[in-house]
């Protein structure tokens, strides 16, 4: 990790204590993982095979024999997309910054215009990363796995981006839950070249079997563990150890965050468990059922095509030379019957009947029949509003969860680094002075309702009359409206503070 604060020559298992006692409570942390293990082997296997790494294949094998029926992989990739768009959209500003509620309106119109540039800044620097392509790849398992993990790590001086994303697979993460029921405790696992070493952990000594056996093949790879744990006043510690064969485990890095670079998270949990649980579990038996039913329809499918036959044993047949293509002629003895196909019994098939029941139900699961892409060219917009409100309702849990797990974490941790080199103000998102504001599809589409309710509100009282309409606060309706629709506050003007003689005056 680049951003660690404080680093260490390795010292040996016999000397530390604490690395000691870290690959104990990593060891028991993994033995927990075990349960899920067979789950999410298997929800890949169907749903996700080309990113299946609990089956031990290697990269680039063929993982697609046992799949049939292709609905669950296109419903899943379709939800990604629609996560991707809903949630944290592409070169869209997609989160901001506002004054919160403890600022005067003063301090409130002072300080917008600077938090939307800070907002705009951190912007840039997420569009010039791969933060895109990572986190599409963070949908993928949180769709089929249920859990997902990514880790925001400091690029270089000098790089396009100041951030760095990694996807990293169930396989290779390992979680442990805070104290409040957050996965605050993670650990990953790397396997990184004598090269990769020494870039990642530059001023870390490595044993001499190490740099041996990595001179001597420099595609050989090393087992590195990374810990980040809660520690005291809200710090998150570091620890690298590096696990290889020939010698002790050593600790090539230690330090402290005040932000946890490994952002894990959920999408359904379950009472009493750690990890989260994935529409994929819930659809799972459909998606093996309607496999099962595509495999014996093709089945069916090529003896339709080319038949059973029977012949008689005349000596003069022989079924074992037989090819059953277009002009080939069969000798048959004098009087025999020959080659003949055998009657199938008649009967209504409702193979087609049941799997597309089948399909329709992974679709539903899988959200793909109410987040896909609109079908017609333009919609009004009551419609609009009535899909929104759909997919608030359908994603209202799950986004309040990816909301604090996901998006909250990942804008702090993000706004830290940019705060430590400067680019953006020294200032703390404590939600009473500087608040967050999502702007995303999703966050603005539970507050449509609101919008067309004061829309209403507001037309319904000018028809009233002219006594009616002054108790409208046009400029304050219109900081409602513009807030709600995601409008930059630099652009939104506050009330004035009152002047000093008339303060006096509104003073008992």
């Amino acid at each position: 990790m680049t951003t660690a604060h404080k680093k260490t020559a390795p010292i040996p298992v016999a000397e530390g204590d604490h690395v000691r006692q870290l690959g104990a409570r990593y060891d028991r942390a993994r033995q927990r993982r075990r349960a899920w293990e067979s789950l999410w082997q298997e929800s890949y296997e169907y749903a996700l095979p080309q990113r299946n790494s609990f089956a031990g294949i290697s990269a680039g094998q063929n993982r697609m024999e046992k799949i049939y029926d292709g609905t669950a992989l296109d419903a899943v990739d379709a939800l990604a997309a629609s996560l991707l768009g809903h949630l944290t959209p592409p070169w869209t500003q997609w989160f901001g910054f506002k004054p919160g509620p403890d600022l005067s309106p003063a301090e409130t119109e002072a300080l917008s215009p600077v938090l939307e540039q800070a907002a705009r800044t951190l912007q840039a620097h997420f569009d010039r990363s791969n933060f895109m392509v990572e986190m599409h790849q963070c949908y993928l398992d949180l769709i089929v796995g249920g859990t997902a993990a990514l880790v925001l790590e400091e690029s270089e001086p000098g790089s396009t981006s100041a951030f760095r994303f990694s996807a990293v697979p169930l396989n290779d993460i390992v979680l442990e839950e805070g104290t409040h029921g957050t996965l605050d405790g993670s650990y990953r696992q790397l396997a990184l070249t004598l090269a990769q070493l020494q870039a990642r952990y530059p001023m870390a000594l490595l044993p001499a079997p190490v740099m041996q056996a990595g001179d001597k093949d420099p595609q050989a790879r090393f087992d590195v563990l990374e810990a980040v744990l809660p520690a005291a006043f809200g710090q998150y510690e570091f620890t690298a150890v590096l696990r290889h064969t020939a010698g002790e485990p050593c600790l090539l890095r230690q330090g402290s965050f005040a932000q946890s670079p490994v952002i894990a998270f959920r999408w359904l949990k379950a009472p009493g468990e750690l990890y989260g649980r994935s529409p994929v579990m819930k659809a799972l038996p459909d998606i093996k059922t309607a496999n099962k039913v595509v495999e014996l329809i093709l089945k069916n499918a090529s003896i339709a095509v080319t038949g059973i036959w029977q012949a008689d044993d005349d000596g003069v047949l022989n079924p074992a030379n037989i090819e059953l293509t277009p002009g080939t002629i069969i000798p048959k003895a004098v009087g025999s019957a020959g080659l003949k196909p055998l009657e199938m019994p008649g009967r209504f098939d409702i193979s087609q009947l049941v799997l597309e029941d089948l399909r329709r139900r992974i679709r539903h699961a899988l959200l793909a029949d109410k987040l896909a892409p609109v079908a017609a060219p333009r919609m009004t917009a009551t419609e609009v509003i009535e899909r929104s409100a759909e997919m608030s309702l359908l994603l209202g849990a799950t986004y309040g969860r990816l909301q604090a797990e996901l998006l909250t974490p990942l804008v702090q941790r993000a706004f830290a680094i940019l705060r430590r080199r400067g680019e953006v103000p020294d200032i703390r998102l404590d939600g009473r002075l500087v608040a967050l504001d999502y702007r995303a599809p999703l966050a603005r589409a539970q507050g449509q309702r609101n919008i067309q309710n004061t829309l209403s509100w507001i037309e319904s009282v000018l028809r009233m009359g002219p006594e009616a309409s002054s108790a409208i606060d046009l400029p304050a309706a219109a900081r409602f409206l513009g807030e709600a629709l995601g409008v930059p506050v630099d652009l939104i003007r506050q009330p004035l503070p009152l002047p000093p003689e008339e303060i006096d005056h509104v003073l008992p």
